[in-house]
């Protein structure tokens, strides 16, 4: 069966891309390597949006929720609801291995499950997939880890934080509150001006109080089974004893794939995709781009509450 659209990732802006295919008349599917929602449920377990519920709404579906801000677990009812009430034609847990031109206006695209030919295709993979390494020895040990989700698990134990943006704050002080003895490590001179607003003023206190141990300017040169070493901001090493080190230094678009795509930059040095601003379509006819991965390396530039129009837009040139 030829489809007129083939999205690839089912975050929220898959799911609007799907919504508007639907509306459209057109024959379209998702292929989602994961879960529902994959990036939001892998998300810390006591996450709260910086967003408001309405900027997160897509389509037009109001989002309720109890709180000014919603949490995670409310974000993934929301959706998976969109996506039942709706019935949208989406395949979870299918990772797609390769996409070729056989003709002039048809892809193939090739997954662990089987091979679909499209006319289109849009990408909205996100970003949340590969963490920004830290490139020094010893990261590769069982006590780092580049992905937080319970502070429990913690508790009683010495944590290196490493960052200084939301979830490395929010996991300084998630950790902290379950009796962690936690060291935060920014290679900045402060917390990150992007931290919530409501958030950043607590790990301030918390640091100036001493509660948390915060070195700033520094930078991380060897992680062993039960040190971090760094370099402090006088360019003196420091060792502190510890039992985890929770990397949380961001991430980074599956810039690989995009690679092998075909598609161009339009600023190399942040690795920003080029596309078409109104149509959304790459240098590459017929192959869309949607969501965060089109800030390249500035992942801040785009989420949901601002990216939710790419969807019209892809599907209204489509059609």
């Amino acid at each position: 069966m030829m489809l007129d659209v083939l999205i690839i990732g089912a975050g929220p802006i898959g799911i609007a891309c799907a919504l508007e295919a639907k509306k459209k008349g057109l024959n379209y599917r998702v292929i989602e390597k994961g879960t529902l929602v994959n990036s939001l449920y892998h998300y810390p377990n006591n996450m709260t949006f910086f967003s408001t519920s309405e900027k997160l709404e897509i389509d037009g579906i109001p989002f309720i929720s109890k709180n000014p801000k919603p949490t995670k677990q409310e974000a993934l009812e929301y959706y998976r609801r969109i996506v039942t009430s709706n019935q949208l034609k989406i395949n979870l847990f299918e990772k797609v291995k390769a996409v070729k031109k056989i003709k002039k206006n048809t892809k193939q695209v090739s997954t662990d499950k089987g091979i679909y030919e499209t006319k289109n295709l849009v990408v909205s993979t996100g970003f949340y997939d590969l963490p920004n390494l830290l490139n020094v020895p010893g990261e590769d040990l069982p006590k780092v880890q580049h992905y937080y989700n319970d502070p429990h698990y913690y508790a009683l134990q010495h944590v290196v934080v490493v960052g200084a943006s939301n979830s490395a704050v929010d996991a300084a002080l998630e950790i902290w509150r379950k009796g962690a003895q936690v060291s935060l490590i920014v290679r900045g001179s402060q917390i990150g001006e992007r931290v919530k607003y409501w958030v950043r003023p607590d790990i301030i206190n918390r640091i100036k109080e001493g509660s948390i141990t915060a070195y700033f300017n520094a930078e991380i040169q060897e992680i062993t089974p039960n040190e971090v070493v760094f370099k402090d901001e006088n360019g003196k090493q420091q060792h502190i004893v510890n039992d985890y080190v929770l990397a949380l230094t961001g991430y980074q678009p599956n810039f690989d794939f995009i690679k092998k795509l075909g598609i161009t930059y339009s600023d190399e040095d942040k690795k920003i995709p080029f596309y078409n601003p109104q149509t959304m379509e790459t240098n590459v006819e017929g192959i869309y781009l949607a969501g965060v991965i089109c800030g390249g390396m500035e992942t801040h530039k785009w989420f949901i509450e601002n990216s939710r129009i790419h969807a019209k837009m892809i599907i209204e040139d489509i059609a």
